[in-house]
């Protein structure tokens, strides 16, 4: 009898442990073109998704945009949103209800520069673009966060002749723009700044190779980007460490960042968290420990729930995995594997809404010689 009994215990936890490991994904193919669909960035709020990408298929690489607007079950058609002489790539979207704003790098002017858009009806239509920077260097590498009426973008800039970390804002949902700030000002590269924002104080983290060798570093500005207080160096490492669009989240007093990391002699991801504003960091957590790379970590947070998600080589191909924690980083449960395909899966995204989790990455195993991005979405869990 006592046998018996363990037996239905286990076939009970065996039959709760999908729902419990959030397994119930569905996935969609957001994309089916000629050309290469890649470099995916998501929004979501409310029931209101928006996807945007990089696409080759009318022979240069142009922004798409595409959006559902119930929680991601149906979606409508595919929007061409720039239309330019030079390579569009590398969105990043922000949006508020209706109000989507997107930035991207552009060479169109024959110089790699920033460019920004915005949409107040949901995505049906964009309002002309506006481009941020024009610089004799590249300008490269945005990001964008937002705040009630302030838009707030970061680049990279190398017009010094080496890169630095650059940053402007608009106060009137990016009708105009302030002057643009020199943000960094170290001997080496500064690179790759992820941004977050949380009432007036603004957030950027960046990789540097300031101290002789590519460290995670942390810039904050109490004052809406008005003032910058001193960088603090977050990693202080062996190997080199590497930050990644959307790899920064804010959520009240706490900071959360992801990174990939090689001081283990391989690729894995770690985290850091601090609980006053960037005031003061715990110390750095190993999320990963793997056979194969695990890179491009990207981070969402609502409440006292984090998911990081990242590209894992493990399986002998790239694959998207999953770790989450409901402790504000404290402990984490076991990294999951969001995706098994033939193919590679890579460049991955995460967005949140108040009860579903939204992960897209681009996927080259359904057309070969081709990419695609798919999504997958599940209940919080």
């Amino acid at each position: 009898m006592k046998k018996l009994k363990y037996v239905i215990m286990l076939i009970a936890l065996f039959l709760a442990l999908p729902a419990a490991l959030g397994a119930a994904w569905t996935t969609k193919r957001l994309t089916n073109n000629a050309g290469w669909s890649s470099g995916s960035s998501i929004a979501a709020s409310n029931e209101n998704v928006y996807v945007a990408w990089a696409d080759s298929t009318s022979g240069n690489n142009e922004i798409y945009f595409r959006k559902s607007s119930d929680g991601g079950s149906t979606w409508q058609s595919s929007q061409m949103i720039t239309n330019n002489a030079g390579h569009s790539q590398i969105p990043v979207l922000a949006a508020s209800g209706q109000t989507i704003y997107v930035v991207w790098d552009d060479d169109s002017p024959g110089n790699r520069e920033i460019y920004f858009n915005k949409s107040t009806d949901g995505g049906s239509t964009w309002q002309t673009a506006k481009q941020l920077t024009n610089n004799i260097g590249y300008s490269y590498r945005s990001q964008i966060a937002i705040s009630n009426d302030i838009v707030y973008v970061a680049w990279t800039d190398d017009t010094s002749g080496h890169n630095e970390i650059y940053f402007r804002k608009s106060t009137d949902r990016g009708a105009t723009w302030q002057s643009a700030k020199r943000i960094t000002n170290h001997a080496c590269n500064s690179n790759s700044p992820a941004l977050a924002v949380n009432g007036e104080n603004v957030y950027v983290m960046y990789c540097s190779d300031a101290s002789g060798n590519n460290e995670i570093y942390f810039k904050k500005s109490a004052d809406s980007g008005a003032t910058w207080l001193t960088a603090k160096r977050l990693t202080n490492n062996a190997g080199i460490s590497v930050t990644q669009n959307k790899s920064m989240a804010a959520n009240g007093a706490n900071i959360y960042v992801v990174w990939r990391d090689e001081t283990p002699g391989n690729m894995e991801v770690y985290f850091k968290k601090s609980t006053d504003r960037g005031e003061t960091w715990h110390n750095s957590k190993r999320l990963t420990t793997n056979a194969g790379e695990s890179s491009l970590p990207v981070i969402a947070s609502s409440g006292a729930n984090i998911y990081v998600v990242w590209m894992d080589g493990t399986p002998g191909n790239s694959e998207i995995y999953l770790k989450k924690s409901t402790d504000n980083g404290s402990t984490w449960q076991a990294s999951q594997r969001v995706t098994a395909n033939s193919g590679n899966s890579f460049w991955p995204a995460v967005a949140l809404n108040s009860a579903t989790i939204f992960v897209t990455w681009s996927d080259d195993y359904q057309t070969p010689g081709s990419c695609e991005v798919y999504l997958k979405y599940s209940p919080l869990f």
